[in-house]
């Protein structure tokens, strides 16, 4: 790991997004809230907050960091579902990792659930895919500020 331990504490904000990509019958079914496995977004939601809280025990040389927020959010179009991860700690070192590891899980559960309706005759996914993840935002401040 990487010696963080001259640098200063500071408030950082990350926000991190990313797509999944549906057919538009499960889409319509998110939006009805029929989908058998239970509450998307409620599932999504939960596994992506547990997921950032997590992300040093899932990349190697991340460093444990307290987080104070961490919020999940999903805006759904007619072809895809953007996630959105927004996480908040003072620490030494950012926290970029834990959004992008927040938006990747809220988005591999939702593909979890409606896989079902996703697959085709063959059992395989022709229309679904995420993408797009990225961080859209990075905010470092001094506590002062």
């Amino acid at each position: 790991m990487v010696d963080v331990s001259d640098k200063p504490v500071v408030k950082r904000i990350a926000e991190a997004e990313g797509k999944i990509w549906l057919q538009p019958k499960t889409i319509e079914k998110i939006r009805r809230g029929s989908i058998e496995k239970g509450d998307v977004f409620s599932a999504a939601n939960i596994a992506g907050i547990l997921a950032a809280k997590k992300t040093p025990e899932l990349i190697p040389l991340c460093h444990l960091i307290p987080l104070f927020k961490v919020d999940i959010s999903f805006d759904v179009s007619e072809k895809y579902v953007t996630a959105k991860c927004t996480v908040v700690g003072e620490c030494k070192t950012g926290v970029e990792m834990e959004a992008l590891v927040g938006v990747s899980t809220a988005l591999l559960t939702i593909w979890d659930m409606v896989k079902s309706l996703e697959k085709d005759e063959k059992g395989q996914y022709p229309h679904t895919k995420i993408s797009e993840i990225r961080v859209v935002k990075k905010v470092k401040k001094l506590l002062d500020e």
